[in-house]
């Protein structure tokens, strides 16, 4: 596996690569990878001749006083379990190569953008959607990988990929989770024994409104009662939202049929835990 920092770097690697004819399938991270990741990397396997693998703590998307400084970097494991995976390129470039000085340019995608977590994370997803929009012009992808368990994120960069004209296909994959249900996630490590207890009320409540779903339950209202009232009796659980809205605008929905998105964020202690049901 090839390690690249440089940005003139990473687009000669990858333009030759398309010259070859081969296609490219981009896995975006912020380190710190688990199975979730992983599962990324084997689906690009599957579809693409060629997957690039980026590792990139974004600061841009970390508001003040967030986990920015925090946040798990595993480098050395991180590659191996790329190496392992067969990953031809990682492209791991520090922040003042992907943000030199005087750069200004972001890219904020109004409306869908300010919903979810954009709503409790002012500026989030301008911090996303401006590094994915470098990221893929920089490595130019065939097709690019996501999990489902960033579903508002997900719908925030169809939205970019669709404005901004970008020549690709955005892949969702499903959400990875522990045997006992508990979503993968890289900010899981930052919860203590009985916290991760306590985080499970996250995957029982949506759960319980799936079950609800499958016994024909249909109102929105109902069902996020439901939801929260197995978050509100939980120890340790703060919820910052459950919604059902619809996946592509992330508006509210009032009555829950298929495809459909019913989203939770919560801490957990200091830890913002989410995840999600997308309604088949």
């Amino acid at each position: 596996m090839k390690i690249v920092k440089s940005v003139v770097e990473m687009q000669v690697i990858c333009r030759e690569l398309r010259t070859q004819g081969l296609s490219i399938g981009l896995v975006p991270t912020m380190g710190a990878l688990h199975k979730g990741h992983l599962s990324l990397v084997q689906r690009a396997h599957s579809e693409c001749k060629t997957v690039v693998a980026s590792i990139f703590v974004n600061p841009l998307q970390f508001a003040p006083g967030e986990d920015f400084a925090q946040y798990p970097r595993t480098f050395e494991e991180d590659c191996k379990q790329l190496e392992t995976e067969e990953v031809a390129v990682l492209f791991a470039p520090e922040a003042s190569e992907m943000y030199p000085g005087g750069a200004v340019t972001t890219v904020t995608v109004s409306g869908i953008g300010d919903r979810l977590d954009g709503a409790s994370r002012p500026g989030h997803f301008t911090g996303v959607a401006t590094v994915v929009a470098k990221l893929f012009h920089i490595v130019v992808p065939h097709r690019a990988y996501f999990g489902q368990k960033d579903a508002a994120q997900i719908a925030v960069l169809r939205q970019m990929v669709q404005d901004l004209n970008f020549g690709l296909e955005l892949v969702s994959c499903p959400i990875v989770r522990d045997a006992d249900g508990l979503a993968l996630s890289s900010r899981n490590r930052y919860l203590s024994v009985p916290e991760r207890e306590q985080a499970l009320s996250l995957h029982r409540a949506l759960a319980e409104i799936e079950q609800s779903i499958a016994q024909g339950e249909r109102r929105s209202s109902t069902l996020l009662d439901i939801g929260r009232n197995i978050l509100e009796a939980a120890k340790g659980i703060k919820v910052d939202y459950l919604a059902a809205v619809d996946s592509g605008s992330l508006l509210p929905v009032t009555s829950v049929e298929r495809g459909v998105l019913v989203a939770a964020a919560a801490y957990v202690g200091h830890t913002r835990l989410i995840d999600n049901l997308l309604v088949a």
